[in-house]
């Protein structure tokens, strides 16, 4: 699966929350300062060629919806942030964002109880 820039990245995060939207529902949900109208139908067709957006015909204009699942993206992302820095290991990972972001022993315990708990 390819990666997304940032910018696509943001396109499927509004996609992945909208489940089905038109351009104009889009930009609606982005944050300020909006991007143009073209900006995001030339991201949103860039996202259909790499496989990640489909669309619906409706009326004279489009109805996109993501094709790839946000917990698939999500797990291929931290994947490979995993291995390009912390050289493979998820103990190194936790280790250091821990460390980096004064967790606290409740915390480890909570996120501990999270982990163990049956699906």
């Amino acid at each position: 699966m390819k990666q997304l820039t940032k910018a696509e990245e943001e396109i499927m995060q509004a996609l992945w929350q909208l489940k089905k939207a038109n351009v104009k529902s889009i930009i609606d949900l982005l944050p300020a300062p909006k991007p143009a109208y073209n900006t995001v139908s030339t991201i949103v067709r860039i996202l259909e060629s790499k496989g990640f957006v489909d669309y619906e015909k409706q009326g004279k204009g489009h109805v996109y919806f993501p094709v790839v699942d946000k917990e698939v993206y999500s797990n291929q992302s931290i994947n490979k942030l995993v291995d390009n820095y912390f050289q493979g290991s998820f103990k190194s990972m936790v280790s250091f964002f821990v460390k980096k972001n004064d967790v606290n022993v409740h915390d480890i315990e909570a996120l501990l109880k999270e982990i163990n708990k049956p699906e």
